[in-house]
């Protein structure tokens, strides 16, 4: 197990960050976080890279407790903060020289992670006059420099333009086929792109810890199909068909069909066309969005 956490909670003063929150990470997973602001995301990723401790609770990584193992346990752990800190006065590779020298790891393995995060390019110009885009991918080469079996990112995307929130999003995927991966975001959209698993965070406690799949089958209260036929149908003909809720006539032959969502009503709906003689021009089933789902577990 890469990372695994067991009833921590974290509290500042009367104000309780974290309540007895308990996940595993399996090695290899790519994992989001997400959570509105004040949820306790932050909270979690300082516990889970020892820079803070938990009020009570533990946490193990890479199966090194990080209390009482807290070098070995860092040594595994790739980690790039929300805010990225870095000294924009050195060179990219000096910089990247820099950080494998406090790890201890060869400087060969910084023209290795130089090209994996597309910096070969920007390698001899100043951090400082990087764009926000390059900056953020420096501080991804410095968490990957000493090849760690997590990371842990926090935030990786804020501030990015669409162009280079379609490069980072590549490039996450791409660490995620080698290593656990375990991100923390606001941004539905990078958790649909990236993850495999959701862990949904409120008011300090897990409310969620699901697949995509499994949160929409959670909540999900109904299935919609929209149809569109060569032909107007009778509203009546349509509701006949087995398990069918309601029926929404939409402009021109186009129809909104809501079942039960336990059933799937398009094998009957192209029988029904079939035995009609009629032609389905097209079918779209209609998915909660995660934004939907995230709001009513939230709210």
């Amino acid at each position: 197990m890469s990372i695994k956490v067991k009833k921590v909670s974290k509290s500042y003063g009367t104000q309780k960050a974290l309540n007895e929150i308990s996940f595993e990470i399996k090695k290899g997973e790519v994992v989001g976080f997400l959570g509105p602001n004040g949820a306790g995301k932050s909270t979690l990723m300082k516990i889970l890279t020892g820079s803070i401790k938990p009020t009570s609770g533990h946490v193990k990584v890479a199966d090194f407790d990080i209390d009482e193992h807290p070098i070995k346990a860092k040594r595994k752990i790739g980690y790039l903060p929300e805010h990225n800190p870095l000294y924009h006065e050195m060179y990219v590779k000096e910089y990247l020289n820099f950080s494998a020298d406090i790890h201890g790891v060869s400087h060969e393995l910084v023209a290795e992670v130089i090209k994996k995060t597309g910096l070969a390019n920007e390698q001899q110009k100043l951090i400082g006059a990087l764009s926000k885009g390059y900056r953020q991918r420096v501080g991804l080469a410095q968490a990957l420099i000493h090849q760690p079996e997590v990371l842990i990112l926090d935030e990786p995307s804020t501030g990015l333009d669409p162009n280079q929130l379609v490069d980072m999003r590549s490039l996450i995927r791409e660490i995620g086929k080698e290593r656990t991966v375990m991100l923390s975001t606001h941004i539905l959209q990078e958790i649909e792109a990236i993850c495999d698993r959701i862990i949904i965070m409120n008011k300090g406690q897990i409310v969620a810890d699901k697949s995509i799949e499994e949160l929409q089958s959670l909540t999900k209260k109904k299935r919609i199909i929209t149809v569109e036929f060569d032909q107007s149908i009778s509203k009546k003909d349509l509701l006949k068909i087995k398990h069918t809720r309601e029926v929404i006539a939409l402009k021109g032959c186009q129809y909104k069909i809501i079942s039960d969502p336990k059933f799937d009503l398009r094998p009957a709906l192209f029988d029904f066309a079939v035995a009609q003689n009629i032609t389905v021009l097209q079918m779209n089933v209609e998915e909660e969005k995660l934004e939907t789902i995230f709001h009513n577990l939230t709210r």
